[in-house]
């Protein structure tokens, strides 16, 4: 496939190598392309650097990696190209206040989400929440005991979170459907839940996994 990258920061460059490494086309957008320098001659070698929108308008699936507090920003002047098309939300509402007790704060409460915010004010576009409740080390190919770790994805269709399924097992997880795009008002607060560990005893090396008899 090819895929395109709203982001350039760790996640972003994260499942961009993911990508290509796993054999798709991938262009990545960025409005100061020489950030990009040493990530374009190291481990993003192959991975085409452009604008925002030339990343999009080829894209068979595009990914939203940005911070949550900007990404109905990032999203707006491209949403004429992302229509019809399937967008990975991988953002979190995640606010500028610091953790209290491990704990972070978030910029929305727990009866919408940011997902739900992006998929209103962009109907025609295909979001599909993934990616939102590891961090990016564990993102592409997770190697943890107890086999396959399990990712959670919401969006309200069926084909694109099909499409985004088949990636996810290409990366290496097992997804958990939870339906439609208001699932990730439980989703996204996951997010809170895995960086407790890592603010405090400084373990970011985890990822959740559903078991079933």
């Amino acid at each position: 496939m090819k895929i395109g990258i709203i982001g350039t920061g760790q996640v972003g460059q994260t499942l961009a190598v993911g990508f290509k490494t796993h054999g798709h086309q991938v262009s990545i957008g960025t409005r100061s392309p020489e950030k990009l320098a040493d990530y374009s001659k190291g481990a993003g070698q192959g991975i085409s650097v452009t604008s925002a929108l030339e990343a999009v308008k080829g894209a068979d699936v595009v990914v939203l990696a940005v911070k949550g507090a900007a990404a109905l920003e990032a999203i707006a002047p491209l949403a004429a190209s992302l229509k019809g098309k399937v967008v990975i939300d991988t953002t979190n509402p995640i606010a500028e206040a610091p953790p209290e007790q491990g704990v972070l704060r978030f910029f929305t409460d727990l009866n919408e989400s940011l997902l739900e915010k992006l998929q209103a004010a962009n109907p025609e576009v295909r979001f599909v929440k993934a990616f939102s409740c590891v961090g990016s080390a564990l993102m592409v190919d997770p190697k943890l005991p107890g086999g396959k770790p399990s990712m959670f994805i919401a969006g309200n269709d069926a084909q694109a979170k099909a499409t985004v399924s088949q990636l996810l097992e290409q990366f290496g997880w097992e997804t958990e459907d939870m339906g439609a795009a208001a699932a990730a008002r439980a989703i996204e607060p996951l997010c809170m839940l895995w960086c407790i560990p890592g603010f405090l005893k400084n373990d970011w090396m985890h990822a959740f996994k559903v078991l079933r008899p």
